[in-house]
């Protein structure tokens, strides 16, 4: 999926010309979360759409952009190292532009181009709009100046709380989208919508708030066309985008333009969300945005959000997601600890008392919900009695699975400068392995109440299967190298998700995974797996589902990669911690047959 119009939705904005035939060759790698995958999306579509060309090979492109992640230390290490690559052409006397995009450039500022003086550019995640312009200073004149290479927010957002127009062309690269359905992984018809960037929670392990900067809320509107026009344009599921996804509230009247058009404009300060909102029509809420996507956008076919902050959901919400069917009921609301002394340390701003509360009114009003979550493990001061009642916290939420991390100590953050690092890192291994023992537990379980039931799934891949472990959902495919693919991703391996922000760092743990889908290279194999062919794909509960095909089905290729993108009743007959398994429901078989 990629952005992709014909036109410069930006023309007039900055001083950037399309390149003329023969323009240079781009690549772009992204790391970390979510929004870090929508910038990229967007960057690359803004891109094209000025005349530049992409290619899946670094070696060979004469622009390389890595967008970065700040947050977790693996991600860092293989940037710097990729950056270490580049150099080594650049020593080669190759002629190549090197960008550094994202949390890495904006936390680290112009010191990385002191650092790594083979870094042409830097440019932030809050001022991509100016990317076009950078790669421009850099190609036309040699030795530019520093200013001329660098965009970054400076710890501060360069926006007003108004947000004028002329001031706010990010909000251009959001607008300027569209569905791409020749670009890998639009076969999927899954896209990602931000309503939100920024965060204004200061948790004292994260870096988001200095990288990011204030939250800014989009207008409604803009919202709600733009995932018409993505569903007009094949979309069935749409995840809407947000550090704090439950915290978007736009006060309509207060950022407009000369014209009259509304703008982005920086979210309200958390006290805002202890008043109640008046029903007046000059507020919209989360859940009321909630409702006009449902409601306006009758063809898309399936609505999510990440990530939830615990503190100031709503039973608004709940009872949107309610009555509302295509809205999906999936929860990722992480807790981080279950002590209510670390909690304040981390300065998450409710008690493990508040946090159980919204679960079980969570699970008073949708009872087939399913719950994700994060846990940091060894946060600094945590002590025995602290990681107990983590340990109660998981054994009393019916997670389907967490993200479970040691903390390490990241440059930026609150946490490094106030508290050492004082639980030692074997405790840390030994936490971290007792909660992913314990969470493969507590998954088995939340799978196995799907056994027997139906359920509807959106196929993201159509794969061989041996036995064993592969057949259990994480081995590779075989295929061509470089092409994309639709993996089984387990923890311990890099997962794109919006909660990674978490300043902590994953330990894989091979009797107790954690798994998701998501795209990956595919990488050379020598041999395919021996078996049948099965599809897999998610619930709307985000359950992870491999399906048996039938021979009918799988007799015939092109049929089995016609259900990539579709939707698919399952009956599901086994599970296990990781996923469910299961067949075409008998109804839905019928269907296909007949067609």
């Amino acid at each position: 999926m990629s952005a992709g119009p014909t036109t410069d939705p930006f023309a007039g904005t900055s001083p950037t010309a399309a390149p003329a035939a023969g323009a240079p060759t781009v690549y772009l790698e992204t790391f970390g979360c979510q929004m870090n995958e929508l910038d990229s999306e967007l960057v690359r579509g803004h891109l094209k759409s000025l005349g530049y060309r992409f290619t899946d090979d670094f070696r060979t492109a004469d622009v390389v952009l890595y967008n970065t992640c700040s947050v977790r230390e693996q991600a860092e290490n293989k940037a710097y190292s990729r950056l270490g690559l580049v150099g080594m052409r650049k020593k080669a006397g190759e002629s190549v532009i090197l960008g550094v995009l994202g949390c890495m450039a904006e936390r680290d500022g112009a010191d990385m181009l002191r650092r790594f003086p083979q870094v042409d550019l830097l440019c932030g995640p809050g001022e991509l709009d100016r990317l076009p312009a950078l790669i421009d200073n850099v190609r036309r004149t040699e030795g530019a100046a520093r200013e001329e290479r660098i965009a970054l927010a400076g710890n501060k957002s360069r926006r007003s709380a108004t947000l004028a127009a002329a001031e706010d062309h990010l909000e251009l690269l959001d607008l300027s989208r569209a569905f791409e359905p020749s670009e890998p992984g639009a076969e999927r018809r899954s896209a990602y919508v931000r309503i939100t960037r920024g965060c204004n929670k200061f948790c004292t392990y994260c870096v988001v708030p200095n990288t990011r900067g204030a939250e800014v809320h989009r207008p409604p509107d803009s919202i709600v066309e733009e995932c018409r026009r993505l569903v007009d344009a094949g979309v069935i599921e749409i995840t809407l985008l947000g550090q704090t996804v439950n915290h978007y509230r736009y006060t309509h009247g207060l950022a407009v333009d000369s014209e009259g058009r509304e703008q982005p404009q920086v979210g309200p300060g958390l006290a805002a969300f202890r008043q109640p909102v008046a029903d007046d029509g000059r507020t919209t809420t989360f859940a009321r945005l909630l409702e006009r996507i449902h409601d306006e956008v009758p063809g898309l076919e399936r609505l999510r959000f990440v990530t939830s902050y615990p503190r100031d959901f709503g039973d608004d919400i709940l009872d949107v997601m309610a009555r509302c069917p295509r809205i999906c009921r999936y929860l990722h609301v992480p807790a981080q600890s279950g002590s209510d002394r670390i909690l304040k340390a981390m300065n998450r701003g409710y008690t493990r008392a508040e946090y159980l509360e919204f679960i079980d009114r969570v699970r008073r009003t949708l009872p087939d919900c399913t719950i994700a979550g994060d846990i940091i493990v060894g946060f600094p001061g945590e002590t025995d009695e602290d990681f107990a009642e983590t340990v109660s916290l998981l054994k009393a939420v019916p997670f389907k699975n967490n993200f479970i991390f040691k903390y390490s100590p990241r440059p930026g953050t609150v946490a490094i400068d106030r508290f050492e690092d004082d639980v030692p890192t074997e405790v840390k291994k030994l936490r971290n392995n007792l909660l992913l023992d314990l969470q493969t537990e507590i998954s088995a379980r939340v799978h196995a109440e799907w056994v027997g039931r139906e359920v509807d799934v959106l196929v993201e891949e159509i794969r061989d299967h041996g036995t064993g472990h592969e057949a259990a959902g994480a081995a590779e495919t075989a295929g061509n190298p470089g092409e994309s693919r639709l993996s089984l991703s387990i923890a311990g391996a890099d997962h794109h998700a919006q909660h990674t922000h978490v300043g902590a760092e994953k330990d894989a743990h091979p009797a107790s995974k954690n798994v998701e889908v998501r795209w990956v290279r595919r990488q050379a194999s020598s041999a395919r797996p021996k078996g049948g062919v099965q599809a897999v794909g998610r619930t709307a509960g985000d359950l992870i589902v491999a399906i048996d095909l039938d021979e009918s089905v799988a007799a015939s290729s092109d049929a089995a990669r016609a259900l990539v993108g579709t939707m698919l009743r399952v009956e599901v007959r086994n599970s296990s911690a990781l996923l469910l398994r299961g067949a075409v429901s008998k109804t839905a078989l019928a269907r296909f047959n007949r067609g």
